[in-house]
C-alpha cells in the first residue's frame, strides 16, 4: 500500500509558477513526497526548495538530466513549456519514471504519441495535470448527467475559460504568448480546459467536426490570444467554447439535456478550495404569466478534505504505487482522455489555419 511510509517520490523538472502549487499538493497527498527539484540553475532549484518549505532532504539539481538520473525519484512532474515536453517526457519515461505532464501536453497529436509510446513501452504511468477532473464534484456531476430522469439525452454544451483581461505585462512577457515556448497560446492553455470539459460532458465521444469561429485574435508573433469553436457530433449534439487571454476571469460550463441543465461558474478552479458548487435544473417550465421558473434549479455543494490538485497527486501516486508494488499495468484511461483532448485541439487549430473551414476530427 502506498502511503507516507512508502510514498511515490517525485522529482520536479523546472521551477515554473504552477510548480509551486503542485509541490504543495504533493506535500498534502497522503502517498507522495518531493525528493528532488531540477532547474537549469542549481541556485534556482535551491531557492524553490526553500521558498516552498519542501522536506530538508530534498535534493537540488542543476539540470533536468540529474533529476532523471536520480535513483530515488519514482515519478516526475513536468511543468516545462510545451515545446520541451516531447524531449523531457520521453526522457523521463526512458529512465523508468512515471510522468505527470502539464497541459497542453504537446504541440500536436504526433508529438503526444511519442510521449505516450515511450510511457507505454517502459510500463510507466502517464497522466496530464488537468486538476478539476479529480475533484469529487466532477464525479457527482457525472452521476447526474447519466440520470435519464434528471438530465436526459445530451443536446448541447458551452464552455468558456478566459483570464488575463489584456494585462500588458502578461501579453508581452508570459511564456504562453511566446511562439518558441508555448506556440498554442490561449488555445493550448485555456482552450485545453474547455475542450476537456466538452469531452467530459459528452462521455469522451469525439465530435465529427470542428469549426473555428471567426474573430480569432493573434499577437504579432502569430500566437493565439483569443479564439473559439463549434464542435458537432453525428447524432446532432453540438458544443461551443471560447478561450481568451483578453477577458476577465471566467470559467463557465453549461451542459444541456432534454430534461435537465447543469451549470457551474468555476469549473477549472473552484471559488473556494474545499467546497464546490453547481446547479442542476430539471423539467424547467415558466410560471404562470411567465414571471419566473418552476421548479427552481437545485444547488449542490460538494466538499473535500483535500484540494483537487492534491487529489490528482493522490490518484497518480496510487496508480504508480500499484505498478511498483503489485506489478500492475499502467491505467490507460488517462492517456486515452489526453489524446482525445489533443485531437480536438489539433482540429480547431487546423480550422483556424484554413480560414475557419470545417475540419474532421480524426484519431
Amino acid at each position: 500500500m502506498t502511503d507516507k511510509a512508502n510514498p511515490i517520490r517525485f522529482g520536479i523538472l523546472g521551477c515554473a509558477a504552477i510548480a509551486h502549487k503542485v509541490s504543495r499538493a504533493i506535500g498534502l497527498a497522503p502517498n507522495a513526497t518531493v525528493v528532488a527539484v531540477g532547474s537549469r540553475s542549481l541556485d534556482k532549484a535551491q531557492r524553490f526548495i526553500a521558498v516552498n518549505g519542501l522536506p530538508p532532504a530534498t535534493r537540488a539539481h542543476g539540470s533536468y538530466e540529474a533529476v532523471l538520473d536520480d535513483p530515488a525519484v519514482d515519478a516526475v512532474y513536468v511543468p516545462l513549456p510545451t515545446s520541451l515536453h516531447v524531449r523531457w517526457a520521453v526522457a523521463a519515461a526512458e529512465h523508468g519514471k512515471h510522468v505527470l505532464l502539464e497541459k497542453p501536453t504537446a504541440l500536436c497529436a504526433a508529438d503526444l504519441d511519442q510521449i505516450l509510446e515511450a510511457c507505454r513501452s517502459r510500463g510507466v504511468q502517464f497522466m496530464d495535470s488537468t486538476m478539476w477532473m479529480h475533484h469529487p464534484r466532477t464525479a457527482r456531476m457525472r452521476e447526474l448527467l447519466s440520470d435519464p430522469n434528471r438530465f436526459g439525452p445530451l443536446k448541447a454544451i458551452h464552455s468558456s475559460f478566459t483570464y488575463g483581461g489584456g494585462d500588458p505585462d502578461f501579453l508581452q512577457n508570459d511564456i504562453r504568448v511566446k511562439p518558441d515556448l508555448d506556440a498554442l497560446g490561449a488555445l493550448g492553455d485555456a482552450g485545453w480546459y474547455c475542450i476537456r470539459s466538452v469531452l467530459w460532458a459528452a462521455d469522451y465521444v469525439l465530435p465529427r467536426t470542428a469549426i473555428a469561429h471567426h474573430g480569432c485574435v493573434k499577437n504579432q508573433a502569430g500566437v493565439i490570444l483569443s479564439c473559439g469553436a463549434t464542435l458537432v457530433w453525428d447524432d446532432g449534439q453540438v458544443a461551443t467554447f471560447h478561450c481568451s487571454f483578453l477577458s476577465n476571469l471566467t470559467m463557465e460550463l453549461c451542459v444541456m439535456g432534454t430534461r435537465g441543465t447543469l451549470h457551474l461558474s468555476d469549473f477549472v478552479l473552484p471559488f473556494e478550495e474545499t467546497p464546490a458548487k453547481f446547479k442542476l435544473a430539471t423539467d424547467s417550465k415558466f410560471k404562470e404569466l411567465h414571471i419566473g421558473w418552476q421548479p427552481l434549479p437545485s444547488e449542490h455543494v460538494i466538499s473535500t478534505d483535500l484540494p483537487q490538485e492534491a487529489l490528482m497527486i493522490q490518484e497518480f501516486s496510487r496508480l504508480a504505487g500499484s505498478i511498483r508494488d503489485s506489478g500492475s499495468k499502467p491505467d490507460e484511461k488517462w492517456p486515452i482522455i489526453t489524446r482525445k483532448t489533443q485531437l480536438v485541439l489539433d482540429a480547431v487549430k487546423e480550422s483556424i489555419e484554413k480560414g475557419f473551414e470545417p475540419v474532421n476530427v480524426t484519431g
